[in-house]
């Protein structure tokens, strides 16, 4: 499927375990500096490379939504778990801003709707939380946690927000 932002949308394929781990780090350090303290992205960032994890979760029935661009490279994506919850969205900082994200959480949607979910809920970062506004998401409450990271624990804060499908 082909977005308006230009980009086609489509599922994890083999040999994407790599670009969306670095596009995943990109993101977090490039990104999410804008919005957190150094130490708040070193700790967040920290499970990341890690391609691995990608693959064992798309092994395990996940859904992958990738905005790729014209040489099927990966610019931005969603990750959907099979209950509804929308554990990812990043953009490349390359692209971020151009909408490809946003055609990723759409395709998310959309994707949902058809398996007959009721409800997408998700963490949104400071900076992701207008994205799923846009996108019609409804702020639950900001969850203020801590992230272990070189033996200290982290503060750090998200959104939970939701969408009603049903």
């Amino acid at each position: 499927m082909v977005d308006g932002a230009g980009a086609t949308i489509r599922p994890f394929r083999k040999g994407d375990a790599e670009a969306l781990s670095a596009l995943t780090e990109a993101a977090i350090r490039v990104t999410g500096a804008r919005a957190y303290g150094p130490e708040q992205v070193a700790a967040w960032a920290a499970p990341y490379p890690c391609p691995e994890r990608f693959a064992a979760r798309a092994a395990a029935g996940e859904w992958f939504f990738i905005a790729a661009d014209g040489r099927d490279c990966p610019l931005a994506y969603a990750l959907l778990e099979p209950d509804g919850h929308l554990d990812m969205l990043y953009a490349h900082p390359d692209h971020a801003g151009r909408g490809f994200a946003m055609a990723a959480l759409k395709a998310a949607e959309v994707a949902a709707r058809k398996a007959g979910l009721l409800r997408l809920f998700t963490e949104a970062s400071e900076l992701a939380r207008p994205v799923f506004a846009k996108a019609g998401y409804s702020l639950l409450h900001r969850r203020d946690f801590a992230i272990p990271h070189e033996g200290r624990e982290v503060p750090i804060h998200n959104y939970a927000m939701e969408k009603r499908l049903g």
